[in-house]
């Protein structure tokens, strides 16, 4: 399969990848057709996706019970009016109908947009109205439908609202029960009803860390792009069980759990939990399904070296990743320490696949990002747009947008002409994220612009400050941020959530400071530490540094 779309799979060293890596790209390429139905065609009862859920029960399908499911699922969607171009809406947490689902709007052509189940109403209605949805596909549970409900008079464009499960109200379709009754064979569209690589496929809501969410549009080229997310960084092998901790919202999933996956042939495993993350039963549901890949983002991690893992088997696992936020060194020797599993560690955003990561040609740097994927011509520039020497931060960019436009790259934001222009120019298009290079070419976060922290002169990063902290043994997760000062501009503040066992108190926070001097250089101790319960995230999870910092404002 993979053969097909990279003319060379292996590679003798780093910069022969970076070099040499090219894409094969058919100018009508489309996932559900040229990746799904040709394994089905191969072997219908080749191994795709292994289900499980809090009780531990399982479900296997195959790529042809996967392939016929999801045909099933186009027919049921255009008997609803959607077509070519059309936005749906889909909330499905990790049922098996977010797979299907996704493949069966890829076969139509109208464009996917998966939600998480942590929206709330208004986040639903900002999100139905922004793109113009016509269709919410939903799970039955009773506070996402009530959500629902609330907002659908106010949603003119919304026009179908079908919930999957045993209990679906009767102002809702019953999707389980429509798609059964439908034909399981769907021909290619061809002629204006074709689908072509450029075209819009998919559509995730950014995470909002600063304003509202933007609509980021990829077309159908994207899938390709995580050829080098799984194949590379991820390692799957074809017939392996490949697993990642990412609701079907975040774009997370898109990166770990169906399209490089599927192209190389790896099983994903969808964890299909209800309710809060715990991490005794992530570590049980791993040695019953023996993954031989496994991806989480450094939460997760967090939790997990705070667990006895002595009491769980995991040599089942042959490579372990992380992404979503740098990974903070500590966390990193611990794991590999209680273990033996090195962390490879991966960055990129919603708008993209993997910018850079480590790969197995290099020693893995802990506190580092890797090296810049061969799929972009990444740099990190100056305010002038010049390239940065080694040691010399600035801005993580993707250059030469007039020569091409890379796989895997946003196509824009949807009706965001300002964010437009601020993300794209001069040929480039800026994360909006800061770091630094090495005179060994690994690339260090410093963080997103709005939160480097300028201290009396020094520009901070959180995340140096929160890799320190984090090596207390009473922390368990923490932020960075700036706070307002009148004599210093601003001063680093920390918000700490303690680790079991440990009580806030005034002779701790002098304890982590103290700590802190001496781990790192003394200005980036926290002069202000507040404990508190948990730290406010954005609905995919990363730490909203913004709101802690407006909260330090008005506590001023």
């Amino acid at each position: 399969m993979i053969e097909r779309f990279i003319p060379r799979e292996e590679f003798s060293s780093y910069e022969d990848f970076k070099a040499n890596f090219q894409l094969t790209i058919p100018e009508d390429f489309n996932f559900a057709y040229d990746v799904v139905d040709v394994w089905a065609e191969k072997d219908f009862h080749k191994p795709a996706l292994v289900w499980i859920n809090d009780d531990f029960q399982e479900r296997r399908l195959s790529f042809g019970e996967i392939s016929r499911m999801s045909m099933q699922a186009a027919n049921f969607f255009v008997s609803k009016g959607i077509k070519k171009g059309d936005f749906v809406l889909l909330i499905l947490k990790q049922r098996i109908e977010i797979w299907t689902c996704l493949l069966a709007l890829h076969r139509i052509g109208a464009v996917a947009i998966p939600g998480t189940y942590q929206l709330m109403a208004h986040d639903i209605e900002y999100r139905v109205n922004k793109a113009a949805v016509k269709m919410i596909c939903t799970v039955d549970e009773p506070e996402l439908l009530d959500n629902i409900s609330r907002i659908r008079e106010d949603c003119p464009s919304l026009q179908h609202i079908a919930a999957v499960g045993e209990n679906v109200p009767a102002w809702c379709i019953d999707f389980r029960k429509e798609v059964s009754r439908l034909s399981d064979a769907f021909p290619r569209p061809a002629g204006e009803a074709a689908t072509k690589a450029s075209d819009r496929m998919l559509g995730y809501f950014s995470s909002g860390t600063t304003g509202m969410p933007k609509l980021v549009l990829h077309n159908y080229t994207y899938p390709l792009g995580h050829i080098v997310t799984a194949k590379y960084w991820h390692q799957v092998r074809e017939g392996e069980l490949h697993f990642v901790c990412a609701d079907s919202g975040w774009g997370k999933f898109g990166w770990g759990k169906i399209y490089g996956q599927w192209i190389c042939g790896a099983v994903v495993c969808a964890y299909d939990t209800e309710g809060k993350f715990h991490p005794d039963h992530l570590l049980k549901t791993l040695e019953k399904l023996r993954p031989a890949t496994f991806c989480a983002p450094p939460t997760v991690y967090r939790f997990l070296i705070h667990e006895d893992l002595e009491k769980h088997d995991l040599s089942f696992l042959r490579h372990c990743t992380t992404a979503g936020e740098p990974l903070n060194p500590e966390v990193y020797h611990r794991f590999e320490a209680m273990t033996g599993i090195r962390l490879f560690q991966g960055f990129g955003q919603t708008e993209t696949t993997l910018v850079c990561a480590d790969y197995s040609w290099f020693p893995v740097m802990p506190g580092a990002m890797g090296k810049f994927s061969p799929l972009y011509d990444a740099d990190i520039v100056d305010s002038n747009g010049k390239s940065c020497p080694a040691g010399v931060e600035g801005h993580i960019v993707i250059k030469n947008l007039d020569r091409y436009h890379p796989t895997g790259l946003l196509m824009g934001y949807l009706d965001e002409p300002e964010a437009n222009r601020a993300s794209f120019h001069d040929n480039l298009y800026d994360t909006g994220d800061t770091g630094w290079r090495d005179k060994d070419g690994y690339i260090w976060f410093m963080g997103r612009d709005d939160d480097v922290i300028k201290c009396s002169g020094y520009r901070i990063g959180p995340f140096e400050v929160e890799s320190a902290i984090l090596t207390h043994p009473a922390v368990l997760e923490c932020a960075a941020t700036a706070a307002p000062d009148p004599v210093r501009g601003q001063v680093v503040k920390a918000t700490i959530v303690l680790a079991k066992s440990y009580d806030p108190s005034e002779e701790l926070k002098k304890e982590i400071q103290n700590h802190v001097k001496k781990v790192t250089a003394p200005y980036k101790y926290p002069r202000i530490i507040e404990f508190v319960e948990e730290l406010p995230k954005t609905l995919s999870g990363k730490i909203r540094r913004g709101q802690i910092r407006e909260e330090s404002k008005v506590l001023k």
